[in-house]
């Protein structure tokens, strides 16, 4: 059988598998049960710092709620669970997997603020964050604002976290760059120890009844994985020392064989763990090796990059020289 161990944020992993961001690594009854599957590490769901925000004020409003109408309320306190607001709920699943499971586990943070960012990862890695993913979700609609100012303000941010913690940290992006592997070195030389790639943003929609604007979730379908793929091909030669991570699109272990020939040294899935459930991650394990096997590949070190833009005979497939012969191959 071929050796699955791989190595991710200097961090040696058992397999190549890693569960993203999702309900799935929210619950310590399912992480378990993804250890169990095999997986090389996993992701905790993003600790948002408008949602810490948002449940500060609720707290502060129900404390308050009767002040000044009743005497007594000053002395009185609703039953609320502190344990289970924002932040403290994200550092108790961190504690609580960091002790339970045998596989790294990772913290995500997005936040609004340079101050917020720092001061949640420092405190994940305090509960035992093996290392720290910064989940770089925000939409640029500010008209005054433009591409390098976003671009600054995100290596800023960077900057920023990597010197407040003491773990690896890799930077999720979204591609919507317009010179993407210029920004992504950049990201690196801020100090970022790896890239995930991609970070999809949920679109909204409308509903035509109510005319409501109203969040979608859709997930992933195996025809995204080639997004990620062709810029984890391009950015392998371009980035050697850096830990690169595919993620989206991931259905099947041919799937997670093709991110690791393009360059990744993980594959990450999400989708189709929560459409199958935590075993699905050994199925997709199997397949692997199975598919490493049957074509005499020996270990996953062996098989990574070897497809890599600059390991094909053909290194312009992953640019523009592929676009016209797509348009061309159309038969009706």
């Amino acid at each position: 059988m071929s050796a699955l161990e791989s190595t991710y944020l200097g961090m040696a992993l058992r397999s190549p598998l890693v569960a993203s961001p999702s309900p799935t690594t929210g619950k310590l009854d399912t992480l378990l049960q993804l250890d169990d599957a095999g997986v090389g590490a996993v992701v905790l769901p993003s600790l948002f710092e408008e949602e810490v925000d948002r449940e500060a004020v609720t707290l502060n409003e129900r404390l308050e709620a009767g002040s000044g109408v009743f005497g007594e309320a000053s002395d009185y306190f609703p039953d609320i669970d502190l344990d289970h607001l924002g932040l403290e709920r994200h550092i108790m699943l961190v504690e609580e997997a960091s002790r339970r499971l045998s596989v790294p586990v990772i913290a995500s943070v997005n936040g609004r603020s340079s101050g917020g960012w720092v001061r949640y990862a420092c405190d994940l890695v305090e509960a035992g964050a093996r290392a720290i993913e910064l989940n770089m979700y925000d939409v640029a609609v500010d008209p005054d604002r433009t591409a390098a100012d976003v671009e600054t303000a995100y290596l800023d941010l960077v900057r920023a976290v990597v010197d407040a913690v003491e773990v690896p940290v890799a930077v999720k992006l979204s591609p919507y760059f317009s010179s993407f592997a210029n920004f992504a070195a950049r990201v690196v030389e801020a100090g970022a120890d790896g890239l995930v790639l991609f970070n999809r943003f949920y679109q909204p929609d409308i509903d035509l009844e109510t005319l409501d604007v109203t969040a979608k979730l859709e997930l992933s379908r195996p025809g995204e994985l080639r997004l990620p793929l062709r810029w984890i091909a391009i950015l392998r030669p371009q980035l050697t020392g850096t830990s690169l991570a595919l993620t989206s699109g991931v259905a099947a272990g041919t799937d997670v064989v093709k991110g690791l020939l393009a360059g990744a040294d993980v594959v990450m899935s999400t989708s189709e763990i929560l459409r199958q459930g935590p075993a699905r991650a050994k199925a997709l394990l199997t397949e692997v090796a199975v598919w490493m096997d049957e074509h005499d590949y020996e270990s996953v070190d062996q098989l990574r990059g070897s497809v890599a833009q600059h390991a094909v005979p053909d290194p312009g497939a992953y640019e523009r020289a592929q676009y016209q012969r797509v348009l061309s191959s159309w038969k009706h």
